[in-house]
């Protein structure tokens, strides 16, 4: 991935082996390098700021603490969103077997919680945030790497360790799923604004192919 590199101008793979070698800032060079589009795909793969939160800190830890094992096979962006995935599926699999009840936003059990990124409070944002979360697990990691974060098919499939067949098959199911439940917004849309501007998947822009019947395995719009 290529993108505004950090302050001090090193490589990724630089930073992280300055990192195992003691450096104390590189590590979190890195991290704020790429922190916009690793909390973008932990948000839409858990669908929850408080979980999304929570399971990109842990991917971070895990990332820090296993960094020195990591051995180049991948560019080190996509070692971390590897780990980020896997991470919002472990609580996502968790959340299954032990399910809450989560606390309304004025409990104290939230206080001192700020999320990572603010909060985009829209109707049509909400929508389509709940017709995400009713995709199976693998589909909205899929539809959230290839069709919202803008990754190639054979990026995400990197990410995700599976073949890029794999990765066609479950963006082009998920897709299918969501243009049945988001198909109101888009008959809506188009007489409310010409451009569609309410049309938006939960960073604020137009969504990703996904709602709008995209031929499989396309690229998406939206890179985080």
């Amino acid at each position: 991935m290529t993108g505004p590199e950090a302050a001090d101008g090193r490589p990724d793979a630089e930073l992280l082996q300055a990192h195992v070698a003691g450096d104390p800032d590189a590590f979190g060079a890195l991290f704020h390098r790429h922190r916009d589009r690793l909390w973008a795909v932990a948000l839409r793969t858990v669908g929850d700021r408080e979980e999304a939160a929570d399971a990109l800190q842990e991917a971070l830890l895990s990332a820090h603490r296993s960094a020195a094992r990591f051995r180049g096979d991948s560019a080190v962006t996509t070692w971390l969103h590897r780990i980020v995935v896997n991470s919002c599926l472990d609580r996502i699999r968790r959340r299954k077997a032990h399910p809450t009840v989560p606390l309304p936003e004025n409990q104290p059990g939230r206080a001192g919680r700020e999320p990572v990124a603010p909060a985009v409070d829209h109707d049509t944002v909400l929508v389509v945030r709940q017709a995400l979360a009713q995709l199976a697990a693998d589909q909205r990691t899929a539809i959230t790497l290839v069709d919202l974060q803008g990754y190639s098919v054979a990026e995400a499939a990197a990410i995700l360790a599976v073949a890029e067949g794999t990765v066609k098959s479950r963006c082009a199911r998920g897709r299918a799923r969501l243009a049945v439940l988001l198909g109101h917004l888009r008959a809506g849309g188009s007489d409310r604004d010409p451009d569609h501007a309410g049309n938006r998947d939960p960073a604020g822009h137009v969504p990703s192919r996904s709602a709008q019947g995209a031929p499989e395995g396309g690229r998406g719009d939206a890179a985080g």
